[in-house]
């Protein structure tokens, strides 16, 4: 067992201390870091603290106060600027930056507003948006006023629609509780997703790396492939906890710093406060079954491979999977209760990402989730048996592999020993 601890601690110490993790390590804390002070890295770079300086020319000579209350009813940080000078000047200080853009009120034929609107690019589409949106209040009331509607009459026109959702199913969430959720999930499936992804990878490279370098002819005399194995995976998985709660550690400090200016954004929107500590379980579970499932199934995998050049080639279907039960799970954030998402949820190689979705988006009955964990526990049971003794011929061979055929010899060469 002295020798399982060695290889596991060894594992992990040495991608440690590589350049290619501290360096990840580091750019994601960065990544982190810009996500959660978004708003204060705009306002850096802002010159007009955030607001939009519109210069407007009203050529009727009545449109502009009005207008200018629409869109401010639309955006408050909008700032529309009466100018007095001529089309062709008020173009060159938007060319210089002055302005945002500049907008021509004036009437029509029927006596109702119109615009056109110049900027150096309309690549701004949120603007340029709510420029139209406040235009279009503003026909709707001039247009009111030219068939005597009185204000009151007026107002029932803007006011919003009575549309109320009542879920009948038993215990099931809330408008808010579902937006939380919706938010947690979608952070949490990329974690899922991207860890998969380069912790299995890097268990692949690892083994190829190995026996690249012939160490595997020496490890083999003293330790069994099984071990060697599974130390490797373990080894990965702490190394892999270490940098997520590295990551976590940052950017919860930094959200909290944030907490105020971020609350109108995506936080805002998907709320992260209130969540239940089940949906919490059920993250740190699925994403750890999820690991050792692709984990195991990359060691042996990379294990087929002599040379670095065909790790790739050799684990893309799996990669593809991992992709896969992403592209659906993304799918299912809108619509968590399709069928299709209920039954590829207890597809093993699925479940991590999906069947965690269903638990955070929905109120399913708790035997549903434990029936997921354990399909992925039986799965990664078989998996590691199998992949064991794929894997203890697999390290044996050398030369060029990149077929799956290799699998069938390495299971020949583990009954030969």
């Amino acid at each position: 067992m002295n020798s399982f601890w060695i290889i596991l601690f060894h594992t992990y110490l040495n991608k440690l201390k590589t350049k290619s993790f501290l360096v990840t390590t580091l750019l994601t804390i960065v990544i982190v870091l810009a996500i959660t002070n978004i708003n204060n890295i705009i306002d850096l770079f802002d010159k007009n603290g955030g607001k939009e300086r519109v210069a407007v020319i009203d050529q009727s000579g009545q449109l502009y106060e009005p207008y200018k209350q629409q869109v401010k009813s639309v955006n408050k940080e909008i700032q529309l600027t009466f100018f007095k000078g001529s089309e062709e000047q008020a173009e060159t200080l938007v060319k210089k930056g002055e302005y945002a853009g500049v907008i021509q009120l004036s009437v029509n034929e029927q006596k109702l507003p119109e615009a056109t609107y110049k900027a150096k690019s309309i690549a701004d589409s949120s603007l340029y948006s709510d420029l139209q949106t406040g235009l279009q209040q503003l026909k709707t009331t001039v247009a009111a006023s030219q068939i005597n509607l009185a204000p009151d009459q007026l107002q029932k026109l803007y006011d919003p629609v009575s549309f109320k959702k009542i879920a009948l199913e038993k215990n099931a969430k809330t408008e808010e509780e579902l937006n939380q959720a919706r938010g947690l999930v979608y952070v949490l499936l990329f974690v899922i997703y991207f860890a998969v992804i380069m912790y299995a990878n890097m268990i692949a490279m690892e083994v190829a790396t190995e026996k690249s370098s012939r160490v595997m002819e020496i490890l083999i005399s003293s330790v069994s492939p099984i071990k060697q194995m599974f130390a490797k995976i373990v080894g990965i998985g702490l190394l892999s906890l270490t940098q997520l709660a590295a990551f976590l550690l940052v950017g919860y400090y930094s959200f909290t710093r944030n907490m105020e200016s971020l609350k109108d954004g995506f936080f805002g929107v998907y709320g992260f406060g209130g969540i239940p500590a089940g949906t919490i379980f059920y993250a740190v579970i699925f994403f750890i079954l999820g690991y050792f499932l692709y984990a195991t199934l990359a060691a042996f995998l990379g294990s087929l491979v002599s040379r670095i050049e065909d790790v790739q080639q050799m684990i893309t279907p799996m990669t593809l999977l991992v992709v896969a039960g992403f592209m659906i799970a993304m799918f299912g954030l809108g619509k968590p209760d399709a069928p299709f998402i209920t039954a590829t949820s207890y597809i093993p190689f699925f479940t991590p990402m999906i069947m965690f979705l269903r638990v955070g988006m929905l109120t399913i009955p708790a035997w549903e989730a434990i029936l997921g964990i354990i399909i992925l526990i039986a799965t990664i049971t078989i998996l590691a048996i199998f992949g064991a003794r794929v894997y203890r011929g697999g390290v044996l061979m050398y030369g060029k592999s990149n077929s799956y055929k290799d699998i069938k010899k390495a299971l020949q060469l583990t009954k030969k020993e």
